[in-house]
């Protein structure tokens, strides 16, 4: 736990095209293998990935693509749906991707003949995050430089549209009180919506600018954490609408933020990629430095695996995974 713990990536998957994105599976799909996607210049890719710490017989990494979705633009962001299953018959894929084009795609396959997608259009910007409602997942959120946060059903139709101060940077979903949904935007507020009544019902305020990230923590879900300037930021939504703690640690600016799955203290922050090497790091609320120092060439995407202290980011041709204790 020392602060020269700079390291190399634990395990690496070399990959058919850059990785803009990467994202693990957060729901249960009813397999061993933890699903895992991630999204190039031209295409997504899902599969499914076992480690050492999981399985005595796997040795380090055990990577499997099963299909390989063809995409035709840049895919900026990608969002799993809880609908997804291994263990069924057929097995059904579903994710929605955002892209470069500003649209949303909704991808379902059975793995065999049927893979079909949907185009979600409405944004006027760059989107910067979406997610799926964590229960059903019937509605899809998202949020964009348009100033708008956007609610969409499977069929491609806006169900909801609330008008922001300034671009929407990230957008989660309350994983019990589906009519809760959190919106951050680049100016420092973070708003908490209603989805019942539509409307906001509670803001936190990061007095720093620019918010590039923030992430509800759904162990905890009083606690918001974000990303803004060179800055992490922590609330307790209880005590107060300003950040309960803060820390500088990105010198080019901090780029994104993610709790992790298993351990409410524990939370990864990512840098921009700067002149030579972007910063990644992982950190503990009870140590005063980062736990854990990763440099990367050109590192994009962060995801922490489900139910493993692991996180992952994508790089050129690479996926880059990296363990921490509890």
């Amino acid at each position: 736990m020392k602060q020269d713990a700079t390291r190399n990536a634990a395990y690496t998957v070399d990959c058919e095209d850059y990785v803009h994105v990467v994202e693990f599976n957060p729901f249960e799909s009813g397999d061993s293998g933890n699903l895992i996607a991630y999204g190039g210049n031209n295409f997504v890719f899902v599969g499914t990935c076992t480690f050492q710490e999981e399985e005595a017989d796997v040795e380090g990494i055990q990577y499997k693509t099963l299909r390989t979705f063809h995409h035709g633009v840049r895919v900026d962001g990608i969002a799993w749906s809880p609908e997804t299953r291994l263990d069924s018959l057929p097995p059904v894929i579903k994710f929605c991707t955002s892209a470069a084009d500003m649209k949303i795609r909704l991808f379902t396959s059975d793995l065999q003949d049927k893979n079909e997608y949907k185009v979600l259009e409405g944004h006027s910007d760059f989107i910067n995050g979406l997610v799926f409602d964590p229960r059903e997942g019937q509605e899809i959120a998202s949020v964009s430089d348009d100033h708008t946060c956007r609610i969409w059903n499977l069929e491609g139709i806006q169900t909801a549209h609330f008008v922001l101060h300034s671009p929407g940077m990230s957008v989660c979903w309350h994983p019990e009180e589906t009519f809760k949904l959190m919106v951050a935007e680049k100016n420092g507020t973070i708003r908490f919506y209603d989805l019942l009544a539509q409307q906001a019902i509670l803001s936190l305020e990061s007095e720093q600018m620019p918010l590039m990230s923030a992430h509800w923590c759904l162990k905890n879900t009083f606690k918001v954490g974000a990303v803004a300037g060179n800055d992490w930021l922590i609330w307790d939504i209880t005590r107060s609408s300003y950040p309960q703690d803060k820390r500088p640690v990105h010198m080019d600016r901090a780029c994104l933020f993610r709790w992790s799955t298993v351990n409410e203290n524990l939370f990864a922050t990512t840098g921009y990629p700067g002149k030579m090497m972007s910063q990644f790091q992982i950190h503990h609320l009870g140590h005063p430095q980062p736990i854990l120092v990763g440099s990367v060439a050109v590192g994009s995407g962060l995801s922490w695996h489900r139910t493993l202290p692991l996180c992952a980011i994508g790089s050129d041709h690479k996926l880059l995974f990296w363990v921490t204790e509890m």
